[in-house]
């Protein structure tokens, strides 16, 4: 399964830390949502990738 969140985050041209500084996430819990080790609540995966697109849509 391919993570949503890193494919919006790519897709903005941002780094794990740039996302990660830009909504205060920590750098370590991005990595583990990334790699699929840990899921983030569902709501707050819908709430990032739609934040991340916005900054996509912005360039």
């Amino acid at each position: 399964m391919d993570c949503k969140i890193k494919q919006a985050r790519l897709a903005a041209g941002l780094t794990q830390a740039e996302l990660s500084r830009r909504f205060e996430i920590p750098l370590g819990t991005l990595a583990h949502w990334e790699k699929g080790d840990r899921t983030p609540p569902v709501w707050a995966e819908k709430l990032l990738i739609d934040a991340i697109n916005r900054i996509n849509e912005n360039k």
